[in-house]
């Protein structure tokens, strides 16, 4: 389905992206430093499923509609841009830095599906898998709804692999400190801070910038 030279390449690129500091990246070390390695795992699990949605849309092409669309593009774009805001001014508010192992106690469902919110509601990343996946698209190596999946879930693996080293690194450096209340409440803020970041981010974003 996807010849030897054109994954080696994918592989590669893909490879390039991951360790490209992002906003997902950035969200999944905030949370691997509030709620420890579990959080960030299961941030980074959520998120990538996002990144499969997307793979999806773009074969079925949802993705090309999306970027067209000015309307479509800007109501999932401000429907994202307050999710990620409401979660960073909930976190702020969370209540005292002593009570943040509650954060531990988060069920595992409900961290999931607010990381898979954030991913399936950010437009920018459809804008970049059309932009980027059908390069490795070649229609004459058959069934291309296949090939997208692949790509994307290639490129879904290798960003869980690669955030879920980032997940416990934060995660033994938040068990070490977690002891210490001033980083507490600082670790708390960071994350609240980011989550608003990426919100006012993914807001500014130009339908046409992948």
């Amino acid at each position: 389905m996807v010849d030897f030279a054109t994954l080696s390449a994918f592989l590669a690129a893909a490879t390039a992206i991951v360790l490209l500091p992002g906003p997902g990246q950035a969200l999944v070390l905030a949370r691997g430093a509030s709620g420890g390695r579990r959080a960030g795992v299961i941030t980074t699990l959520g998120l990538n499923t996002g990144t499969l949605v997307h793979a999806v849309a773009a074969a079925a092409g949802l993705s090309a509609l999306l970027v067209t669309s000015a309307s479509a593009f800007t109501a999932v774009k401000i429907v994202g841009a307050i999710y990620l805001v409401w979660l960073g001014i909930t976190t702020w508010r969370s209540g005292d830095p002593a009570e943040s192992a509650a954060v531990q106690r988060v069920p595992a469902g409900r961290m999931y599906l607010s990381a898979l919110a954030t991913g399936v509601l950010n437009p920018k990343v459809a804008v970049f898998f059309l932009a980027f996946l059908p390069q490795f698209v070649h229609p004459e190596n058959g069934w291309v709804f296949g090939q997208f999946l692949v790509l994307g879930g290639l490129l879904a693996a290798l960003s869980v692999l690669w955030d879920c080293v980032l997940s416990v690194t934060a995660g033994a450096l938040s068990r070490r400190l977690a002891t210490n209340a001033k980083f507490v409440r600082w670790r708390q803020r960071v994350t609240a801070t980011v989550l608003v970041g990426l919100g006012i981010r993914l807001a500014l974003t130009e339908r046409g910038t992948p």
